[in-house]
């Protein structure tokens, strides 16, 4: 593949930790959020932090996880907490990790342009994209033939509407309510990325 992983030691166990607990679908999807952030910064000449993006994308869904679900707050929130105490653990300072934090909480609000905040501008093209095909002109034919190669979607999208539901129903002033209110089950039916 064109675009490697990151090597160093945290983002290492970031995938490690996203590997234990995300299922085999949501994994492909964090790893693919990661290759398609990547692509689109390295065409659109956007300057970007690839360990604190990579572990950032490795663990943006950890919160829709069993073991790291919150009946209290939406997913992405406690998906940023777990960000935040892993890049503590990991040595990170706390402004570096607070950032982790900062991105994954973004990438499900409203957009942010990449001037503003480079790492959350990519996590939240890379994952609407991969989630519900938006932006489709900006991923050519040959590069998703090759991320889709190596990180199949398996049945992603069928079990990312049903956590959504979930996540609706326990929590319903949370922006995945907001999205699946607003229609994205079609829209994830409709991804491109599936036909």
């Amino acid at each position: 593949m064109s675009i490697g992983l990151p090597t160093t030691p945290t983002a290492r166990a970031a995938l490690d930790v996203a590997t234990r607990f995300c299922s085999p679908a949501l994994l492909n999807h964090s790893v693919r959020s990661y290759l398609w952030g990547v692509a689109y910064a390295n065409a659109h000449d956007v300057a970007f932090d690839d360990e604190l993006y990579f572990v950032s994308a490795m663990l943006h869904d950890i919160g829709l996880t069993t073991p790291f679900d919150s009946h209290t707050v939406p997913f992405e929130e406690a998906g940023g907490h777990l960000a935040w105490a892993f890049g503590i653990a990991a040595g990170w300072p706390a402004d570096r990790s607070a950032r982790a934090d900062e991105i994954i909480v973004r990438h499900m609000r409203k957009d942010v342009p990449a001037t503003e905040d480079p790492e959350s501008h990519l996590l939240q093209v890379a994952t609407s994209w991969d989630v519900s095909g938006r932006r489709a002109t900006e991923f050519p034919t040959a590069l998703r033939a090759e991320v889709l190669e190596a990180y199949p979607r398996l049945d992603f999208g069928a079990q990312f509407v049903e956590l959504f539901k979930d996540q609706t129903e326990r929590k319903p002033g949370s922006a995945a309510a907001q999205a699946t209110n607003g229609g994205i089950a079609a829209r994830i039916s409709a991804n491109p990325l599936d036909h």
